[in-house]
């Protein structure tokens, strides 16, 4: 596991990257969040992360979310952002644990989050495949309407922006187009939250106005494969 000397040395790193690509965007740097992404990295590196001031942390899996969630109850003002994909089954452990759900895709894990979250409404992000890629979660462009009408719809779900993960490319700047048609999309029906941008491509990512930026591997390393 990371030791917090080189957590924090890599926080730093990462946040004079932040601010540079914010300046050359012309935005403020509060306007760009950093989440965290923890997932398949020990609680206990969670826990150093908040030690050292940071509150966004991003997991992929609602099991791996619920137990960590857990794990860091005592960890207060600690922000969870479930970043990947649920099933309606795991929806529970989402409507429980999160603040932020970036990947809704499907009606009916709406439909199971806004009936399983209590207290402050789950706030959500539409996942927009943009590339058109077969193998990426998300959906399609021209269903994005519809599905923003049928969530706002739900009590219990604040609808504030969209998600895009663009295919993974050596060079970033072939994710700008993505990136601003996601923007545009975004425009279109008034949402202010953008998470789009990771490890290799966050800088481009911010200059096409991303609100939300997950970085996992320049803060923690590479983690572990699932078994």
């Amino acid at each position: 596991m990371i030791d917090k000397a080189t957590l924090a040395a890599n926080f730093a790193a990462l946040e004079a990257r932040l601010a540079a690509a914010c300046t050359r965007a012309s935005r403020r740097r509060e306007s760009v969040s950093l989440v965290a992404v923890s997932k398949l990295h020990p609680p206990q590196a969670v826990r150093l992360a908040w030690e050292l001031g940071h509150r966004d942390f991003g997991e992929n899996y609602a099991q791996e979310l619920r137990d960590k969630h857990t794990a860091l109850a005592d960890c207060a003002g600690l922000r969870w952002h479930a970043i990947g994909p649920v099933q309606p089954k795991n929806a529970k452990y989402v409507a429980k644990a999160a603040t932020v759900f970036h990947a809704l895709e499907r009606l009916e894990v709406a439909q199971e989050l806004s009936k399983r979250r209590t207290g402050a409404p789950l706030q959500c992000l539409i996942e927009v495949n943009v590339a058109g890629e077969a193998s990426k979660a998300g959906v399609p462009p021209l269903e994005v309407p519809a599905l923003i009408a049928q969530v706002r719809a739900l009590p219990q779900l604040e609808l504030v922006g969209l998600t895009a993960m663009p295919p993974l490319e050596e060079d970033p700047e072939r994710s700008r187009p993505h990136f601003r048609a996601l923007r545009e999309l975004a425009a279109q029906h008034g949402l202010q939250q953008l998470s789009m941008g990771t490890t290799g491509d966050f800088e481009v990512a911010i200059e096409e106005g991303a609100t939300l930026v997950r970085v996992g591997t320049a803060l923690f390393g590479h983690r572990a494969e699932p078994v």
